[in-house]
C-alpha cells in the first residue's frame, strides 16, 4: 500500500477536492431518510400543506445535490486513479528499460509483462476506490448509526450489536487475502510466458502438429491460475453471505422490535420507515468495507510485485577512472583475460536475495583481443560457444566477472550507458522490426536526413526490394516484419545499424536469411563506404567472415584460435575442418 499511497501523494489537492465532494454526497444521502421520517411523523399531521410541500422540496434538493456531488466525486476520482496508474505504468516502463541483462533474466519477460498490466490495473482500481468507497463506506456506517441513535436507542442496538461481528469475520478473512492473490499472479505470469512462447512460435507449432500438446500445456497452467484465483475470490467471499443474514435478521428485528414500539407509544411509525432505510445504509457501509478490504488485498499484492522492480538496485554503476581498470594496449576495442557466468536458475526475483547462491554457467574463459579502429573482427564457432555474450559485454548489457573490456582506451564500465550505445549500430539475432514504416523502423528516432536513410538502405543491398514495395520506405511493416521475408527483415535491420555511420558495427548473425550474392554485395557495401566503422561480425558463414581482418574461433567459450583467415587455416585445425565443409559443400 505504501507505493499507492506514494503515488497519490502527487494528486493530494485534487483528491483531497474529490473526496470532500463524496463526504457532502454522503451527508446528503444520509438526511434524506431523516427528512422523510420528520415529514411524516411531524409536518403531515399539521395539515398544512405550504409546509409539507417545502419539506418535500427540501427532500428532493437534497436527492439532486447527492446524485450531483456524487457524480463530480467520481469523476474526479476516476481521473485521479488514471493519473496514477499512469505514473506507475511510466515509471516501471522507466526502471524495465534500465534493468541490467542479469535483473532481466531474473524478472522474467513475462512476469514484467503482466506487472505492467494486470498489475498496474489493480493499483488504477484499488486508487479508484480509495476515493470513493474509503469516504462513503465510513461515513455511511458511523453516520447510519449517530443518526439511528438519536431516532430510537433501542433499535440502533441493534445495528450496535451486529456491526461489530461483520468487522471481526472481515478483518478475519482480509489477512489471507495478500497471500493468496500473489500466488493468482505467479499463475497469471505463468500463463503470459506460454501464451506469448506459443504466439511468437505458432508456425513452429502447426509446422510439428504440437498444437494439441501445447494446447494441454496451456490448459494445464491457466488451471493452475484459475484453481487459485477461486480460491482467493471464495476466501474473500466468505463475509458476503454473513452480511446478507445479518442484513435480513436485522430488517426483521427492526420490524418486529418496531412494531412493538410503536403499539406501546414509545415511538412514531415513520421511525420504523426511517430506521429500515438506515439500516439498508449501514449495511452497505459494512459490505463497503469488505469490498475495499478485497481491493487492497489484491492491489497490495500487485504493489509489492510491482514495487519489487522499481526497488531494484542498480547494479551497473558507472565507475570513475580510478576505479576502472586500465587497458594494456591503446587498441580501439579491447578484450582482456575476460571470463564471464550467466546465473542460472534466477526467476520472478531480483536483488542480492535473488542472486545470492545462484548456481552459475561458465560462458566465457579468458577471452582475449584487440581491434584497431576501423579494422573487422569475424567470430565463428558452433551455437551455444559464446559468440553473442561477447557481444552483450561489449555493449555492456552484462559486467564482466575477471578481466576487463575497453572501448577507446576506457574501461566500458566509466561510460554512460547512452554514451557508450550511441558508438554502436548493431543488428542482433532475432532482432525486432516495429509496427511502423519502414522510413521509421530505419529511422529509429535518431535525426537522420532521408539522404542519409536512402544511403543506408543501398548500403544493406535492400534498395531494390523498398522501391518494389507500394509506398517505398513509407511502407508499413506489420508486427515483428510479418509482411516481409526473413531476407528483408534481415537486410532492414542492417540498414538501420548503417543508417548513424556507427563507429561500432556489429552484425550478429544477421545475413544468415541471405543468398550467398547478397550477402556478398553487403560485406563489399559495408567496407566500401563504413572504412571507420569498426566492425564485428558473427556469422555461421566462413565466406561471411574470410576477408576481416581477425577472425576468432570459438568453442564451448573458449577461444580456439585467433587470426587471419590464412593464418588460421595453417594452425587452427577445427577453422580448417569448417572450412573445407563449407566450401566442400558449395563445389
Amino acid at each position: 500500500m505504501k507505493l499507492i499511497l506514494h503515488y497519490m501523494g502527487k494528486y493530494k489537492a485534487s483528491i483531497f477536492f474529490g473526496m470532500l465532494l463524496k463526504l457532502l454526497s454522503t451527508l446528503s444521502e444520509l438526511m434524506i431518510p431523516y427528512i422523510l421520517e420528520h415529514l411524516l411523523d411531524e409536518v403531515v399531521p399539521l395539515g398544512q400543506m405550504n409546509q409539507v410541500l417545502l419539506w418535500g422540496f427540501l427532500m428532493v434538493l437534497t436527492a439532486i445535490l447527492t446524485r450531483q456531488f456524487n457524480a463530480w466525486a467520481n469523476r474526479r476520482g476516476v481521473e485521479n486513479a488514471h493519473n496514477v496508474s499512469y505514473d506507475v505504468r511510466q515509471d516501471l516502463f522507466t526502471k524495465t528499460a534500465n534493468l541490467s541483462g542479469s535483473q532481466f533474466d531474473a524478472f522474467g519477460l513475462p512476469s514484467l509483462t503482466s506487472r505492467m498490466t494486470s498489475d498496474s490495473y489493480n493499483v488504477q482500481s484499488c486508487a479508484q476506490s480509495l476515493q470513493t468507497m474509503c469516504i462513503r463506506a465510513p461515513i455511511m456506517l458511523v453516520g447510519g448509526i449517530a443518526v439511528t441513535m438519536t431516532m430510537d436507542p433501542v433499535l440502533s442496538a441493534i445495528l450496535c450489536i451486529m456491526v461489530p461481528i461483520l468487522a471481526v469475520i472481515i478483518i478475519s478473512v482480509s489477512r489471507y487475502g495478500i497471500p493468496l492473490y500473489n500466488k493468482v499472479q505467479e499463475r497469471l505470469d505463468d500463463v503470459v510466458r506460454i501464451m506469448r512462447e506459443n504466439i511468437t512460435g505458432i508456425r513452429v507449432v502447426k509446422a510439428l502438429s504440437k498444437a494439441d500438446y501445447e494446447k494441454r500445456h496451456f490448459g494445464e497452467a491457466n488451471d493452475a491460475m484459475t484453481k487459485s484465483d477461486i480460491m482467493a475470490s471464495t476466501v474473500m467471499a466468505i463475509p458476503g453471505p454473513f452480511m446478507q443474514t445479518c442484513l435480513n435478521v436485522g430488517l426483521t428485528l427492526v420490524v418486529v422490535i418496531g412494531a412493538i414500539r410503536v403499539n406501546r407509544g414509545l415511538m412514531k411509525p415513520a421511525v420504523i420507515l426511517a430506521f429500515l432505510t438506515y439500516f439498508n445504509m449501514v449495511m452497505q457501509g459494512v459490505m463497503g468495507l469488505n469490498r475495499i478490504f478485497m481491493m487492497i488485498s489484491k492491489a497490495s499484492a500487485s504493489a509489492n510485485r510491482i514495487a519489487k522492480v522499481l526497488a531494484a538496485d542498480v547494479d551497473q554503476k558507472i565507475l570513475t577512472e580510478d576505479e576502472a581498470k586500465k587497458p594494456e594496449g591503446d587498441e580501439f576495442i579491447r578484450f582482456e583475460h575476460v571470463n564471464f557466468s550467466y546465473e542460472a536458475g534466477l526467476s520472478g526475483e531480483t536483488g542480492a536475495e535473488a542472486f545470492a547462491g545462484a548456481e552459475r554457467e561458465q560462458c566465457l574463459h579468458d577471452i582475449s583481443f584487440a581491434l584497431k579502429r576501423g579494422e573487422s573482427l569475424g567470430i565463428i564457432g558452433p551455437t551455444g560457444c559464446g559468440k553473442t555474450t561477447i557481444i552483450n559485454l561489449l555493449m555492456r548489457f552484462y559486467d564482466v566477472e575477471d578481466g576487463g573490456v575497453f572501448v577507446n582506451g576506457r574501461d566500458v564500465r566509466t561510460y554512460d550507458k547512452d554514451e557508450l550505445h550511441e558508438k554502436f549500430g548493431v543488428v542482433f539475432q532475432n532482432d525486432m522490426v516495429f509496427y511502423n514504416t519502414l522510413r521509421e523502423n530505419i529511422r529509429f528516432g535518431r535525426d537522420l536526413s532521408d539522404e542519409d536513410l536512402r544511403q543506408a538502405v543501398e548500403d544493406a543491398v535492400a534498395a531494390e526490394y523498398v522501391d518494389s514495395l507500394e509506398g517505398g520506405l513509407d511502407y508499413w511493416a506489420d508486427i515483428k516484419g510479418a509482411n516481409l521475408s526473413g531476407g528483408q527483415k534481415q537486410r532492414l535491420l542492417i540498414a538501420r545499424a548503417l543508417a548513424g555511420d556507427p563507429e561500432i558495427l556489429i552484425l550478429d548473425d544477421s545475413s544468415s536469411a541471405l543468398d550467398y550474392k547478397t550477402d556478398a554485395m553487403l560485406r563489399k557495401a559495408i567496407f566500401d563506404h563504413h572504412k571507420n566503422s569498426t566492425t564485428i561480425m558473427v556469422a555461421q558463414r566462413v565466406s561471411s567472415i574470410q576477408n576481416m581482418t581477425h577472425i576468432l574461433v570459438m568453442d564451448n567459450g573458449r577461444c580456439i584460435g585467433y587470426g587471419s583467415h590464412e593464418e588460421l587455416l595453417e594452425n587452427c585445425p577445427a577453422y580448417k575442418e569448417i572450412y573445407q565443409t563449407q566450401m566442400g559443400a558449395l563445389t
